[in-house]
């Protein structure tokens, strides 16, 4: 299995991103991200991997590849576009700096799911988004 990371452009936080692909996958379904590199990797990223969003500056959802395909742009170009399953998935958040385009993200490296972890006990994940955000900022959690 393998992960692929990218940063979100546009959305300002989770709820935008979610309320942006609520309306995506109503006017052209399946959801799915366009790319202009294709992975080399697929097969181990279609063996459960996700697409990681970094919202913000922190990676801190998720959501599951379920298909990789070529479809054009629309001015034509080729793309490769990832289908994900519109589930955004709330992950341990933490601090990633800019990068272009995505990255491969090995499976140890990646945050592990709110929620999935003995250590997640704390209620950090009940907190509202924008006051997670402002402890992570400063490095409280």
């Amino acid at each position: 299995m393998l992960h692929i990371i990218k940063l979100c452009v546009g959305p300002r936080d989770v709820a935008t991103l979610r309320s942006a692909q609520e309306r995506r996958i109503k006017l052209d379904p399946p959801l799915r991200h366009l790319t202009r590199m294709a992975p080399k990797r697929t097969a181990e990223v279609l063996d459960g991997g996700s697409l990681f969003w970094v919202v913000a500056g922190f990676v801190c959802v998720r959501q599951r590849i379920i298909e990789i395909r070529t479809e054009p742009s629309a001015d034509g170009t080729p793309h490769s576009a990832l289908v994900l399953d519109p589930e955004l998935v709330a992950v341990a958040a933490r601090p990633v700096k800019p990068f272009q385009g995505w990255r491969y993200l090995e499976p140890d490296a990646a945050p592990h799911d709110l929620g999935s972890s003995p250590s997640d006990a704390s209620g950090i994940e009940a907190l509202p988004a924008t006051l997670r955000r402002e402890l992570q900022t400063l490095c409280l959690i």
